[in-house]
């Protein structure tokens, strides 16, 4: 570590000894800064007491024991009334006439004292006027000290253009012609390259070289490294979240190259480089998907997507479009939703030159005419119902919006299905629908309940199923955007409980896993996703925080920028989330994918309390909605 690294972005220049010794100088904690002012001060009074005896003889003075008495007794003096006045104390960046005014102050008190032993008493045989001499030449020579040091190491350094210190994770072509940007772009000063091929470690690149992650992780401490480009697209996303949650603990901001699905041309740049995302801080490697099951309900069909301008809604008709139906229905109550998605599909299509027609449907599931409607005149093949209230606290307050849209919507959505024969009916569920304690997450699982229920009648023309899932990063009701925001705003983040924890799949993902759980249906069958680990909702906040370029304020750290804040759970939350009901999930033909052995009510026995769900609706009946739900749902207490 101790070789001279050549950088392609410093324009020929080479990082000399002198500049190391700086750096190091200035990343030093207070404690050894403080270390080398005693040192260099006792150097400093060494000095002054041999040229006071210079001075007061006029001849060369070898070190006779009178001088060494004299600096001894000085030394001592000197530093014990710097560091009692605070002299050390003081930061060498900001040091100016105050800090000189103090050691002059010093420098009088230590006067004192020298001239009643020496001067006045005459002890050692030491001449009377040196102790004079000792404190003006004491206090010239400290002063300049500290005015050499502050220009050397700060005022001289400040007016040199700094260069931005990069480390390259990634020496392989990526990385090359990354390094190549920083070369023109300037600003750039790179210090290494780091890799996982045995092959290249130990080589060098154009001067610079190619080192393993532990010479990464000295290089990092020492060297105040101020930006790491990650230069491996194809590094897989449980990867990157180890190698970044190592970079971030020594305070390093870390850029990403995207995907090789995002980058199309052979050129990469600086301006490819991207923030570090949430994403990439999930240990989870996503799956790639399974064209057969995507494109089997999809291409040259009709499909309809209920709820089509939501977060799950809007991207389950992004990722239907790239499949290549014959007709996408867009159905949404928000007038602006649908027109915004409407749009970004269209402007898609034109890029594509694909044909798909894209009919924008503007409705409320909860009019039964509507849904018979909708279903009449389109004749679906497939139908992915993701129309719904999702928000937990909002729901908890407005409990008969809540259930007859999430309820009644879904019952005649369903129903209407089936009455007209469309082939396949996929409700979009949640993990709040398991052991539910607040009023979304039972109205869900009424739904799934119904869709069961229609399933299990036998005559049934249509294949029901549904697709439980968790939370998906980005959806408007997902704390990402939430904690985005906050930050932005300086703080404080607020989040209900410190041990909360929840599991977190990202929106594309979820969608693709939704198609192709659809495609596998036979009837009735509730699918879970696999969600990877729960991950806690503070070491998400802290993540965040960090990512930003921020630290944590708490006790450990009262200097920080943005505080977490504890605010108690809301209404009807959970501390955990859980998937399954039941004790049991087989696999399927997908590693992703899972199918849950969920218990479920026949239809003649579930129907009467559906009915009386809408008639409480009907009147504003909050109460006997909540009473029935407690009858149907496991774990609803109302």
């Amino acid at each position: 570590m101790d070789q001279k690294v050549a950088s392609p972005a410093a324009e020929g220049r080479t990082i000399s000894w002198a500049d190391e010794v700086v750096r190091r100088l200035l990343a030093a904690n207070r404690n050894a800064k403080r270390f080398i002012a005693i040192v260099t001060d006792i150097l400093t009074c060494a000095l002054a007491a041999w040229l006071s005896f210079m001075i007061r003889l006029g001849v060369w003075l070898d070190l006779s024991h009178e001088v060494i008495l004299f600096s001894i007794f000085e030394i001592f003096l000197t530093i014990t009334i710097f560091a009692f006045s605070g002299v050390y104390n003081n930061i060498f960046r900001f040091y100016g006439l105050r800090g000189l005014g103090q050691i002059a102050r010093c420098c009088v008190i230590i006067a004192i004292p020298s001239v009643a032993v020496f001067g006045y008493v005459g002890f050692g045989g030491i001449p009377r006027t040196v102790s004079v001499i000792f404190p003006l030449l004491l206090f010239a020579l400290v002063a300049l000290n500290r005015i050499v040091v502050r220009f050397v190491l700060f005022d001289l350094q400040e007016a040199v253009p700094q260069r931005h210190r990069v480390l390259i994770y990634g020496a392989g072509r990526a990385g090359r012609q990354l390094a190549l940007s920083l070369q023109h772009e300037g600003g750039y000063e790179l210090l290494a390259y780091v890799d996982d091929d045995q092959n290249l470690i130990g080589q060098w690149l154009d001067g610079v070289p190619i080192l393993t992650r532990d010479e990464m992780a000295e290089l990092l401490d020492y060297r105040e490294i101020e930006l790491v480009f990650l230069a491996i697209p194809s590094l897989r996303r449980s990867e990157r979240a180890k190698l970044v949650e190592q970079i971030r603990k020594f305070g390093a901001h870390v850029l990403t190259l995207p995907s090789v699905d995002e980058i199309v041309s052979g050129r990469v740049s600086v301006s490819d480089l991207r923030e570090i995302q949430v994403v990439d801080l999930l240990a989870r490697d996503p799956v790639d998907p399974d064209s057969d099951l995507l494109e089997h309900e999809i291409a040259n069909q009709v499909v309809l997507v209920t709820g089509a301008g939501g977060s799950i809604g809007s991207e389950l008709a992004r990722q239907i479009l790239l499949l290549r139906p014959k007709r996408l229905i867009l159905f949404e109550m928000s007038e602006p939703s649908l027109f915004a998605i409407e749009q970004e599909l269209r402007k898609s299509l034109e890029l594509s030159g694909t044909e798909t027609e894209i009919i924008p449907e503007l409705g409320n599931l909860r009019n039964e005419a509507t849904a018979n409607r909708l279903m009449e005149r389109w004749r679906p093949h497939i139908v992915f119902h993701a129309a719904a209230y999702k928000h937990v606290p909002l729901i908890e307050h407005n409990t008969v919006a809540g259930v007859e849209n999430n309820v009644v919507g879904t019952l005649n959505a369903a129903l209407a299905a089936q009455k007209h024969g469309i082939s396949k009916f996929v409700l979009i569920s949640t993990d709040k629908a398991v052991r539910p304690t607040n009023v979304m997450g039972a109205s869900k699982r009424v739904c799934e309940l119904i869709l069961q229920a229609l399933a299990g009648m036998g005559i049934c023309t249509t294949t029901f199923s549904m697709v439980r899932f968790g939370n998906v990063l980005g959806s408007s009701g997902s704390v990402v955007p939430k904690f985005r925001k906050q930050i932005a705003e300086g703080g404080p983040i607020t989040l209900t409980h410190r041990e909360m924890t929840r599991y977190f799949m990202t929106i594309p993902e979820a969608a693709q896993l939704v198609i192709q759980a659809g495609a596998m249906s036979v009837g009735g069958e509730v699918f879970l996703l696999d969600m990877g680990d729960p991950v806690k909702i503070y070491d998400l906040a802290q993540a965040m925080i960090s990512l930003a370029g921020r630290t944590v304020r708490d006790e450990a750290n009262p200097d920080g920028d943005i505080e977490i804040v504890e605010i108690g759970l809301r209404p009807g939350e959970k501390l955990y989330e859980e998937l399954l009901i039941g004790a049991e999930a087989n696999s399927t033909k997908h590693d992703r994918i899972f199918h849950a052995r969920e218990d479920s009510l026949a239809w003649p026995i579930l129907q009467p309390h559906i009915e009386h769900i809408k008639s409480a609706a009907s009147v504003g009946d909050a109460a006997s909605i909540r009473k029935i739900l407690s009858e149907l749902v496991d774990g609803f207490e109302g």
